[in-house]
């Protein structure tokens, strides 16, 4: 879907979020805490968002696909994904050109 491929590619760090899912938050706050301001993307919000779902799916987003975390264009993937890499310490360096200098 080329909405979504604006997105990433527009952008450094994009989750794909549905604004009930607590996951979705905290996948965010951990980008936030590692000093990143990801793009949220809310698709219960988008008109489009039936279909952004179905194309994330189609791009090998897991289930739940959400967040669907997409970082330098690459799709990292979900929760699991995204913690498993913070553990092992590889996440930081991923997220490191996008961290805003304090």
């Amino acid at each position: 879907m080329d909405k979504i491929q604006s997105l990433i590619s527009e952008n450094g760090v994009v989750i794909f979020s549905k604004s009930s899912c607590c996951l979705c938050y905290a996948v965010t706050i951990l980008f936030q805490e590692l000093g990143v301001e990801p793009l949220v993307h809310e698709i219960d919000h988008d008109p489009e968002g039936w279909e952004m779902e179905k194309a994330l799916v189609n791009r090998g987003c897991t289930s739940p696909p959400f967040p669907a975390v997409f970082i330098g264009g690459n799709l990292i993937g979900s929760t699991n994904e995204v913690m498993s890499l913070h553990l092992s310490g590889s996440l930081l360096p991923l997220l490191r050109p996008y961290q805003i200098l304090a």
